[in-house]
């Protein structure tokens, strides 16, 4: 999976389209950026802008944007309903997919430390990013506004982390950082009545509701020795909520901002509702997800209905989505369609052409005169098939009836299983890409000495990377026999021989694979870089036909006794 960040400037231009489109472009310039969302807003005159990429790329996009912004927007001349100190006012960095925040919160700082020597302008990190305690807080940094930002620039306690301590009087300041993912969040009633929704929601809130003696609507105000509100918190940390009418669908919802989803994930929202709504006697009926949503949190969900089930997790994704879908009632008021709502699939690198192949294509395209896909593309997608027996047998066993407390003990197998058939499956594509990558570096100009070298160091590139895949694929081949020769050992009797042909499929993978390393070692100069590879190749191929011997012995075991 790629490493993907969100990005979701904020500039302080809402009513100028002729503007906000040049923001955009430059955003949309950088390669490998997918602009998801631009909402201007006329009474803020303030645009949030949404999109998403690769980090380097999402620091690229956000530093242009920031540019233009600076050329183009002038603070001296800005109006608007909304808190803000520069033009871009807030610029925060959100980890989507395969990435830590802790390596988010260095590309938004790496973003901070550009805008603030290359543009001059005075740069708070906050959120994650924040070097200290107190400028966590977006309201905290951007206390005084643009208005103040001169005076607040004088005090030694909020000099910039990064950029000059001097009034940029066009650009003002901006606020980098990092955050968790904010998913807009609504969960459908049946009601119309706005009271009680609003009831569930300051059930659920963070915020909770404000204490009161006697009648919890109409009692007194309870106070604290400050003059301050008691509040009566919520059981849901990092969610705000407030419960309003739909006349489009004559119901009440109950509308939620998940403000980490780490915290309180959607699924944890939607149950949580439905245990307040039901103590009101209320039915929650389904739920509608505002955007886009990252792909982890729907399989989270699915997973979590599964196992409410006790059923396997280690299913398809599709199919984990599509009990995310119905658990959560996510298509009631309209269809839910996981490839415009994901974020992940929105992106999905449609250069996969091999494993998007049915069966036939596959094997039409094995066939035909070009040179690829070959062995390797083949032994991979060899080894995926000996990986998704062995996830099969554990999924049947799962369910298998009278073994019932076993259930978890065999979710795991499958999810172990389902990692080794994806893994297989994408360097079905990966291994042809190599194969391509070398016959590219052939064909490269090499009248100059000049050309030579580069045509030579290209060659030796690719010829490395045609070694190192058919080696992870002997690698992931031989470790999904440990979930194959589980399931023959305590998997479902009646799939024996699945295992066996699970155990062949993996043992053809790692042998094909150890071919292509082979035949590709002899075309690569340093043999000491790759002599650990080589060493590494030959221990797993004894390994696997040791390993393949000892399931084969005991599947046909297993058949003698009936």
């Amino acid at each position: 999976m790629k490493q993907l960040i969100e990005c979701v400037p904020n500039f302080s231009e809402g009513r100028d389209h002729a503007i906000i489109k040049q923001l955009t472009d430059v955003i949309e310039n950088v390669q490998g950026i997918r602009l998801l969302n631009v909402d201007p807003g006329y009474a803020t005159n303030r645009t949030v802008v949404t999109f998403v990429g690769e980090p380097a790329m999402v620091v690229e996009a956000a530093f242009r944007a920031i540019q233009r912004a600076s050329e183009i927007i002038d603070m001296c001349q800005h109006k608007g309903e909304h808190p803000r100190f520069g033009a871009t006012d807030v610029c925060p960095f959100v980890p989507v997919s395969d990435i830590s925040m802790e390596e988010t919160v260095k590309y938004a700082r790496i973003l901070a430390k550009r805008v603030g020597e290359e543009l001059e302008i005075p740069v708070y990190c906050y959120e994650f990013a924040a070097f200290e305690e107190k400028r966590r807080s977006l309201a905290n940094c951007r206390a005084g506004e643009y208005e103040g930002l001169a005076e607040k620039l004088q005090s030694s306690d909020w000099q910039p982390d990064f950029g000059p301590a001097k009034f940029n009087e066009r650009s003002g300041a901006a606020a980098i950082g990092a955050r968790n993912f904010l998913i807009a969040y609504n969960v459908n009633l049946n009601t119309s009545s706005v009271r009680l929704a609003n009831s569930i929601a300051f059930d659920v809130r963070e915020a909770g509701r404000i204490k009161r003696e006697g009648d919890p609507v109409t009692g007194k105000i309870v106070k604290d020795e400050h003059g301050e509100p008691v509040r009566i918190p919520g059981t849901l940390k990092k969610v705000r909520a407030i419960g309003w009418y739909i006349r489009e669908y004559g119901i009440a919802q109950i509308s939620m901002n998940l403000v980490d989803i780490t915290t309180t994930p959607v699924h944890m929202a939607f149950d949580e509702v439905c245990e307040r709504a039901r103590v009101r006697g209320i039915r929650v009926t389904g739920s509608e997800l505002i955007g886009m949503i990252p792909l982890q949190a729907m399989l989270d969900a699915g997973k979590y209905f599964l196992r409410k089930q006790h059923r396997s997790v280690g299913i398809p994704d599709r199919e984990i989505i599509h009990i995310a879908v119905k658990s959560l009632g996510l298509d009631e008021l309209t269809p839910f369609d996981p490839g415009k709502r994901i974020i992940e699939y929105l992106l999905e690198n449609k250069n996969t052409p091999l494993i998007n192949m049915t069966l036939t294509g596959f094997s039409r395209e094995t066939a035909s005169d070009s040179p690829a896909p070959g062995g390797g593309s083949v032994a991979a997608y060899v080894g995926a098939l000996g990986a998704s027996l062995g996830t099969m047998i554990a999924n049947l066993t799962s369910q298998k009836r009278g073994w019932d407390s076993r259930w978890e003990e065999y979710s795991e197998w499958a999810e172990k299983g389902k990692e080794y058939y994806e893994a297989l499956l994408n360097l079905v594509d990966q291994d042809t890409d190599a194969f391509n990558q070398i016959m590219n570096a052939f064909q490269l100009p090499k009248e100059t000495s000049g050309e030579k070298i580069v045509r030579k160091n290209a060659i030796q590139t690719a010829t490395l990377n045609a070694i190192e895949i058919p080696f992870r694929v002997m690698q992931t081949a031989f470790q999904s026999m440990e979930v194959i020769q589980a399931m023959a050992e305590t998997g479902n009797p009646n799939s024996i021989t699945d295992a066996g042909v699970g155990a062949l499929c993996a043992a053809t993978a790692v042998s094909g694979a150890y071919l292509n390393v082979l035949v590709n070692a002899t075309g690569f100069d340093d043999k000491e870089a790759i002599r650990q590879i080589l060493s590494e190749a030959v221990a797993l191929e004894i390994q696997t036909k040791e390993k393949c011997r000892l399931i084969q012995k005991l599947v046909v075991e297993k058949i003698s006794q009936g």
